[in-house]
């Protein structure tokens, strides 16, 4: 039996209990659903209601949080039944849904989203994220404190197979994920993009905690939206909002690709 431990600091966002077990665990509502392995975890809005009615994917089982009722589809594709649901934004938000997918069955999981450039890069590039900083808290609950977590490789490596049979670019990347949308300050985008960031975003860090903690396969397929290249004259532009639809399309084909 493994010794769990319990790691104290002077700061509770660095205190750390190694044990995977809580008082409260995901499953705790003991639910007869099981879902498929392969999943498809998206941040893009109404896109995965709109593709699952369009698809014919049978709504499963719903995750109820405090302000919203997430549904979660099960698609038949390419002779496998993948898993569907719709990421909320926020590390904390986004890893309590996922933490409750991986408790239900999930273990290969994709993800894709749209982030803010630090750097100069055109709207709707494609990005993988390899490594996230992390400035949110709650990656602290699932693994020891670091600047930085990897992503896993297994779903890195699938994404670029996607891509390279695609034939199409992107960019290998390290993130910054950030709980405080309206506090990056101009002196911490110049930081960040010295630490080797060019993007923002608000979950990856967290997510790969998650997924190390539960061992499970995550990954994700970022596309640049807004951008704070220009420090002065901040530019939501349009927010990608064109590839959305292509980006889960993508995402759905990338979890395929994942080989374990």
């Amino acid at each position: 039996m493994l010794d769990m431990t319990l790691f104290k600091n002077e700061f509770p966002i660095l205190e750390f209990d190694d044990s995977p077990v809580a008082v409260i665990m995901p499953n705790h509502e003991d639910l007869d659903i099981k879902l498929p392995k392969k999943c498809v975890y998206a941040f893009l809005g109404e896109e995965i209601n709109d593709y699952a009615l369009k698809n014919k994917a049978k709504k499963i089982a719903e995750f109820e949080s405090a302000t919203k009722v997430y549904p979660v589809y099960v698609l038949n594709y390419k002779d496998h039944e993948i898993c569907l649901a719709q990421a909320p934004v926020g590390a904390a938000a986004a890893s309590q849904f996922l933490d409750w997918l991986i408790a239900y069955g999930v273990r290969e999981i994709i993800s894709a989203g749209t982030c803010g450039a630090l750097v100069d890069i055109e709207e709707s590039v494609f990005l993988i994220p390899t490594k996230a900083l992390r400035d949110e808290g709650t990656s602290y609950h699932y693994m020891k404190p670091s600047r930085f977590v990897d992503v896993n490789q297994k779903a890195i490596d699938a994404i670029k197979s996607l891509f390279d049979k695609r034939g199409l670019t992107y960019i290998e990347t390290v993130t910054w994920t950030t709980d405080g949308f309206y506090r990056e300050s101009k002196e911490l985008v110049k930081y960040r993009i010295e630490e080797g960031c060019r993007v923002v975003e608000m979950e990856c860090s967290a997510l790969s905690a998650v997924s190390k903690l539960r061992k499970v396969i995550w990954g994700e397929i970022l596309f640049t939206a807004d951008t704070l290249h220009d420090v002065e004259n901040y530019d939501p532009r349009n927010w990608a909002e064109d590839t959305f639809s292509y980006a889960l399309e993508l995402a759905i084909d990338a979890v395929l690709e994942i080989k374990n």
